[in-house]
């Protein structure tokens, strides 16, 4: 049995598991645990799965998991039908307002920065095997996952940005920020440069007392699918007192997702965008498994729901897909490029989406 035979395997019996691929490798990873309990992480090994707040961090431990590993074998049908959407206008509007309000907060000193969000909703029946199939092959570059735990749901992703990467105390880090559509010529505008040194000095100002010899390249760009960002990289030495949940916490929510000063921006996110963002914006990945931790924010994603009680439980047959999607507004920001800038990224995950 293959990862996606049993991972396929595991949904029909809902129990849990998570396949994945790291950026720019070709092995196939599967977590698969050996019962639907609920493990709340706290700093066990195993695979983390991290809401943006207040939801449920969820971890399936190294000690209670099958652990599977194979080569990707990427031919897929070429032919599938694809699924578009295209928000309404009473969407485009109510972002377009929320946008607004926070710049007008921005003004008014309220924060520096802040990223807003909203949630897609694509009523199609999906093949969420074929489409995650697309997905690996698609965006070779990010980390790709498909996970599922009975009590919490059916996520799919590919994101960019990697949170941290700690082995014997090296630690890695990336600022990504500003977007735009991928073309031959990539010119980046005031707001977008200034977005991005927002999240380097953000970073920079969590991290700089607890670790040492800490280093940020200049910025570049990054393509990801069919965008580009401007990424620093940020690495340094763990102190010998700091632990990786100390770094964790130290940056997560980073102001990529939520803004900056922290606690301001997340009010504002609470108080204003009307929908739970669950585990988009949180973490995922690797924690203190093959001798390194290996976390990602997760972003690019999208939570596959089944409101079909008629048919059986499987995973080529989803009749719903929520899809993130989210930028950071600062007080350049205009509303109307960040609605934009929001179903660009959408495309990422409606681009890969097949029919079942």
């Amino acid at each position: 049995m293959n990862v996606l035979e049993k991972a396929t395997f595991s949904f029909q019996n809902q129990l849990p598991f998570v396949v994945y691929a790291k950026p720019n490798e070709t092995t196939l990873c599967g977590v698969f645990p050996k019962d639907a309990v609920l493990n709340v992480f706290e700093n066990q090994s195993g695979f983390v799965f991290a809401s943006f707040y207040h939801d449920t961090n969820v971890v399936f431990p190294l000690s209670d998991s099958e652990i599977f590993q194979e080569e990707m074998n990427l031919e897929i049908e070429e032919n599938l039908i694809h699924i578009d959407s295209k928000s309404d206008v009473n969407t485009q509007i109510s972002f377009e307002n929320l946008v607004r309000n926070g710049v007008s907060e921005i003004e008014k000193e309220t924060f520096k920065k802040v990223v807003l969000s909203r949630k897609i909703e694509v009523s199609q029946s999906v093949d969420v095997i074929k489409s995650y199939q697309k997905l690996l092959k698609k965006y070779p570059t990010a980390f790709r996952y498909l996970w599922f735990h009975p009590k919490v749901g059916l996520w799919m992703g590919a994101t960019p940005e990697q949170l941290a990467k700690i082995k014997n105390n090296t630690f890695e880090t990336v600022a990504l920020a500003g977007t735009q559509v991928f073309s031959s010529a990539i010119t980046w505008q005031e707001k977008e440069i200034v977005e991005q040194q927002l999240v380097t000095d953000y970073i920079k100002n969590r991290t700089e007392n607890l670790v040492e010899d800490l280093k940020i390249s200049d910025s570049y760009t990054q393509k990801a699918g069919n965008l580009v960002h401007l990424k620093s990289d940020i690495s340094g030495k763990l102190k010998h007192h700091i632990s990786e949940i100390d770094i964790i916490n130290a940056l997560h929510p980073t102001s990529a997702v939520c803004g900056m000063p922290l606690e301001a921006a997340r009010n504002f996110i609470l108080e204003n965008e009307n929908y739970n963002r669950k585990y988009y914006s949180g973490f995922l990945g690797e924690f203190q498994m093959h001798e390194q931790t290996n976390l990602f924010v997760n972003l690019r994603c999208c939570e596959f729901v089944n409101t079909n009680t008629n048919t059986n439980v499987n995973l080529k047959n989803q009749s719903k897909v929520n899809i993130y999607v989210g930028c950071g507004i600062t007080k350049e920001s205009q509303a109307e490029k960040e609605f934009i800038e929001t179903e660009n990224k959408a495309k990422t995950i409606l681009s890969v989406l097949c029919y079942s």
